[in-house]
């Protein structure tokens, strides 16, 4: 599956904006059964999970950091996956990433080397 980032910029404290990673796949493979994720990385800084759905399972998942300001969304007829951003932060700034894989189990759905398929990331700046 192609994945495809996007809604990125530069943005001031306390604003608000929404990712999108949109999919494109082999026919045959329906989206809603990939696990899918957003992660960040800022510069000199490991690659962190942000939020996540696993597979067709609706619940949402998110790392401490973001929790009660950014909610993840699917929209499986679309293909696409969002990630809404409110309350944001300096500490936010980043390249974020969407992630998707069709054979993850549930407790390694955080870690990013477990995924196959990658965005190609969109640049998060958020000013104080």
């Amino acid at each position: 599956v192609q994945l495809q980032a996007s809604g990125g910029g530069l943005v001031q404290a306390g604003s608000s904006l929404r990712l999108s990673c949109a999919a494109s796949g082999p026919p045959g493979r329906t989206f809603s059964r990939y696990t899918i994720a957003w992660f960040r990385q800022a510069p000199g800084k490991e690659r962190e999970f942000v939020s996540g759905m696993f597979r067709s399972d609706t619940r949402t998942y998110y790392s401490d950091s973001v929790k009660g300001r950014f909610t993840i969304s699917r929209d499986n007829a679309k293909n696409t996956v969002y990630l809404q951003m409110n309350s944001l932060e300096p500490e936010d700034t980043a390249v974020y990433y969407c992630a998707a894989d069709l054979n993850l189990i549930l407790s390694s759905f955080r870690t990013h080397d477990n995924y196959d398929y990658w965005g190609q990331g969109t640049q998060l700046t958020v000013s104080s």
